[in-house]
């Protein structure tokens, strides 16, 4: 798997948009306001969480999966683009973990 399936997927959420509400669950979520995908998100990174330390592999696939479409969801409710984020992780990639963040916190 690549980036590109993410992006893929970030396409189609925000192609939801334009579905009806009755329709589409991502449109009933971005309807429903950052708020509420920021909750969804937390919901699914608990459920991410326990399946990783007391499910199966199966299990810790399929909620990572959920994790990552929430967390779509929300960027998609704040504008936030999939592209900026893999910027962001562009840019950190080659530097050690805390050297970067040392940096953020100066």
């Amino acid at each position: 798997m690549s980036d590109t399936v993410l992006m893929k997927l970030a396409a189609t959420i925000r192609a939801r948009r334009s579905e009806t509400a009755e329709k589409s669950y991502t449109r009933q979520l971005l309807d429903a306001g950052p708020e509420r995908c920021a909750k969804k998100l937390g919901e699914e990174a608990v459920e991410t969480v326990i399946a990783g330390v007391s499910q199966s592999d199966d299990a810790l696939r399929a909620e990572a999966a959920d994790l990552l479409y929430h967390l779509l969801v929300l960027l998609e409710a704040r504008g936030v683009g999939l592209d900026e984020v893999l910027a962001v992780l562009d840019r950190r990639t080659g530097q050690s973990g805390i050297a970067e963040k040392a940096a953020r916190t100066s």
